[in-house]
């Protein structure tokens, strides 16, 4: 008896440890080959496949080399930011490929391709992320099919113009105190150089917080603080080949990135089953985004007979309010930074801006009107996008043989649709497409792409994002107001070193002079 279940017993493990070798086996080596021989039938090119870590070493090796120390004062910023994969098409040509561990990426530039994989989100999908990475925002951003339409219709109404218009006092109160401390830091020359980023970085947090939160505002900037952390541990996980389980592991990093994810949680929670209880009661206010978020839910889930599988779980609404401070305060942050260094350095169109806000608004505050009228400041805005785009690339999943172009994928590659390299190219954008020339967008974007989608600092297709109209009002009243109130110039100490911890940030900030405009 004792035999027989050790037999058995001997079969099964040895069963198992067979099914699991054979798994590793396919994952780390017989589906790449496969995939890499298909890929060189398609006339694709790229390194061999290298067990385990694929290109992984050369890409970090690369991108440390690049960014070892400051570059030129130029917005030529793709030897610095890409230099792997500008490397890769001088060695394999346009069309090439890149091992993301057992991964292969292959570079898309082309915009009617691109604008194929973004149209076709069905077919090109997120691809599966580490579950540490997803600690830092697993809302909308990462959602596929069903799940992904029933969020993004009930998020939606929190994004209408109308409800935008409703929290124009929140962006004006985050961008008065900005003022304010700039004001109280002038030195009797009404002059003051300072860093720029961290405020920049405060007042995008602070918006997001009053805007999201209204009255949970003070707990709105703790969690910021958290997500802040978060996102630089992010950064140091994604460098590494995702192994499953690897995440168990109690490593100092992935100890920490769990114990903010459960603090976030904790205050999420808390805040949102206070605003449940105040809207059953009638008493919650409706100007902020989580107010309108569970009103939608509601709404939502009462013209369905409150059917467990419609609407979002009080999980689902948690994650929601990340993806609000992550992708809320970033975006907004990089694209005023990058706007103030850009117009310290290009005084004339400063200038041309500050004469088309007085002439808009005069000494008062942008109203929501005057902002369609701002069309100067849009110009240079687009302009800011084109040449530092927040998010560097997008990547997508083929998750069956797949027709693109002249192209067959095989299920398992990924499209890596580059941002930066498709906004910087010379045969798209012209002769001065690595320098700041926002009159390009003088007759819109159309006019600007002649048609095609060689212009996407917020990705497209369906899955376009959500908080675009959000982003670009917070911008245009910030920079409006700035402008109203101060002129500004790069410091001697300013050094230029674009640099990705998720977005596009200045490495060593944005030492800048400020000094008061008297209108």
């Amino acid at each position: 008896m004792v035999t027989t279940t050790a037999i058995i017993l001997f079969t099964v493990l040895t069963t198992l440890a067979l099914t699991w070798s054979w798994k590793i086996l396919n994952w780390l080596w017989l589906k790449p080959k496969k995939l890499e021989k298909l890929m060189r039938e398609q006339g694709l090119k790229g390194n061999s496949y290298r067990f385990l870590v694929g290109d992984i070493k050369d890409i970090v090796k690369s991108r440390k080399e690049a960014t070892s120390k400051p570059m030129n004062l130029s917005d030529d910023i793709v030897p610095r930011m890409c230099s792997y994969f500008q490397q890769s098409a001088i060695k394999h040509g346009k069309n090439y490929f890149v091992w993301f561990g057992p991964t292969p990426r292959v570079t898309i530039t082309d915009p009617e391709l691109i604008k194929d994989v973004l149209n076709k989100n069905n077919d090109f999908r997120k691809p599966n992320t580490n579950p540490l990475v997803r600690l830092l925002a697993n809302g909308l951003v990462t959602l596929e099919g069903e799940q992904w339409s029933k969020h993004r219709k009930i998020i939606n109404p929190a994004f209408h113009f109308e409800k935008l218009k409703i929290m124009l006092p929140n962006f004006f109160k985050s961008c008065d105190d900005l003022i304010s401390k700039w004001e109280t830091m002038l030195s009797s020359d009404g002059s003051c150089e300072m860093d720029v980023w961290p405020f920049l970085q405060n007042l995008a947090s602070d918006v997001i917080s009053r805007t999201a939160f209204g009255s949970s505002y003070e707990e709105g900037m703790r969690i910021f603080q958290l997500q802040i952390e978060q996102a630089e541990l992010t950064k140091t996980v994604m460098m590494n080949v995702y192994i499953p389980g690897w995440s168990f592991l109690p490593t100092p990093t992935h100890r920490r990135m769990k114990e903010i994810d459960r603090d976030v949680k904790a205050s999420l929670t808390n805040m949102i089953n206070k605003r449940e209880k105040a809207l059953k009661a009638g008493e919650a206010t409706k100007d902020d985004l989580l107010s309108i978020l569970l009103e939608s839910n509601h709404k939502e889930m009462e013209e369905h007979g409150n059917n467990k599988n419609v609407g979002m779980s009080l999980e689902d609404v948690i994650e929601e309010c990340k993806l609000f401070y992550f992708a809320g305060q970033e975006t907004t942050s990089v694209l005023l930074v990058w706007t103030m260094v850009l117009l310290s350095r290009y005084p004339d169109w400063q200038t041309r801006a500050r004469e088309e806000v007085l002439q808009v608004f005069g000494k008062e505050k942008p109203d929501f009107d005057g902002l369609s009228h701002l069309k100067i400041v849009t110009m240079i805005f687009n302009e800011v996008l084109r040449l530092y785009p927040p998010i560097l690339a997008l990547a997508r999943t083929v998750h069956k043989d797949m027709k693109l172009g002249n192209l067959t994928l095989p299920a398992g590659v990924q499209v890596l649709l580059s941002i930066i390299l498709v906004h910087h190219d010379s045969k798209i954008w012209g002769d001065d497409a690595t320098m700041f020339n926002p009159e390009r967008f003088s007759e819109g974007v159309l006019k600007a792409t002649n048609g095609r989608y060689s212009f996407f600092p917020f990705g497209g297709g369906p899955r376009i994002c959500i908080g675009q109209n959000f982003a670009m009002m917070e911008a245009k009243i910030a920079i409006a107001m700035i402008l109203q109130h101060f002129s500004f110039e790069l410091s001697p100490t300013y050094t230029h070193a674009p640099s990705t911890v998720i977005t596009l940030q200045p490495q060593y900030g944005a030492h800048i002079i400020l000094r008061k405009v008297e209108i």
